[in-house]
């Protein structure tokens, strides 16, 4: 495949995308932030509480035995 085929193609194929995309309505855009920072958050604390635990095994604040 040549260099103009492939630019032909890659042009092609991203009309196709723009064409099928669409802006979200406010309400789906919001959810979606919502759920994104709720996601965010708990990995967070998650991290946090794991690197906590780890710590404290680590200066052998927690004994586990």
């Amino acid at each position: 495949m040549n260099i103009s085929k492939k630019l032909k193609y890659f042009i092609e194929n991203s009309k196709h995308i723009i064409n099928i995309s669409y802006k979200p309505a406010s309400t789906e855009f919001t959810r979606s932030a919502k759920v994104i920072i709720i996601g965010i958050i708990i990995i967070g604390v998650i991290g946090l509480i794991l690197g906590i635990v780890t710590s404290l095994i680590i200066s052998g604040s927690l004994s586990l035995i």
